[in-house]
């Protein structure tokens, strides 16, 4: 668990807008922890069992199975995301939502788990990731990939911005 605190409703709401709620492919979130954005996501109108809820921890991923019945609940590595999603998608997803605590992790991970997620997404398919940090959790000049910020959401605590990064 890499978060201070659950992502607040206004950081879960930011994140979900991004997400095309009348969408056929799956909606992979990547570290749901509780619940908070996959919540904001259905809240928009996903449907439920477009949900990939790619999680570590056992104890949340029995926590999200009850909470979430409808979704596909995936207990494995964000991190080594070719391996964790090569036979659980059956259509390219149609976005990517992180709550993954990127910046904690050093730089060539978190260029590889983009890149793998791209490999998973379809083509303009957003990629979605916030932070607390003041720079983005991914480099914004990686050659052939578009990013886009939020505003600064000062009623999280922490603050926070969300990222969204789309391959040209």
């Amino acid at each position: 668990m890499g978060a201070v605190m659950p992502s607040g409703r206004l950081l879960a709401r930011t994140m979900a807008q991004y997400v095309d709620k009348d969408g056929e492919g799956p909606v992979v979130e990547l570290g749901p922890g509780t619940g908070a954005i996959t919540s904001a996501l259905i809240d928009r109108g996903v449907d439920p069992r477009r949900l990939v809820l790619v999680e570590y921890n056992p104890g949340f991923c029995a926590l999200l199975r009850d909470r979430y019945p409808q979704a596909k609940v995936v207990q494995g590595d964000a991190y080594r995301l070719r391996d964790t999603l090569w036979n659980v998608l059956s259509a390219p997803a149609s976005a990517m939502v992180s709550g993954l605590p990127l910046v904690t992790k050093p730089m060539l991970t978190r260029v590889k788990l983009i890149r793998d997620a791209f490999a998973s997404l379809a083509p303009k398919a957003p990629f979605v990731q916030f932070t607390y940090s003041v720079v983005p959790p991914i480099p914004k000049s990686l050659p052939g990939v578009s990013t886009e910020a939020s505003e600064r959401i000062w009623m999280n605590l922490p603050p926070a911005r969300v990222w969204v990064y789309r391959k040209d």
